[in-house]
């Protein structure tokens, strides 16, 4: 199987989501969702609980815990081998469906026009 594209959503502004959420966490729980990412580039859809689980629909979610606190990064797939990663939220008992309604809106967004909508700047090395 092909390695899966990743590609994260950015704002019209060029503000990402996903980085400011991170940039709000600690370095344990970073590494502990750069290791999630880097697990869905190398298995795209065969990727399974405990690392991911559909949502709702086109959405998925990435699962990581740290401290009895769950982490969330909300994703679609773009195609067969692309992700587009949506941004990041905690979660008590389900995701708010505030959280998949903005992925939602974020995956429509790209779709309409991708080069406006994908952050350029190197995530994964």
């Amino acid at each position: 199987m092909p390695k899966t594209e990743i590609r994260i959503y950015q704002e019209i502004d060029e503000t990402v989501p996903l980085f400011d959420w991170l940039d709000g966490l600690s370095e344990k729980v970073q590494d502990k969702c750069v290791t999630k990412i880097e697990r869905l580039a190398e298995l795209g859809y065969e990727l399974r609980r405990p690392d991911c689980d559909m949502l709702e629909g086109v959405i998925y979610e990435l699962r990581a815990k740290h401290l009895n606190v769950n982490y969330r990064i909300l994703y679609g797939f773009c195609g067969k081998n692309i992700v587009l990663l949506s941004h990041g939220c905690t979660k008590e008992a389900r995701v708010p469906r505030v959280e998949i309604e903005r992925a939602r809106m974020n995956l429509r967004n790209y779709q309409r026009n991708p080069q406006a909508h994908t952050c350029l700047k190197e995530f994964l090395t």
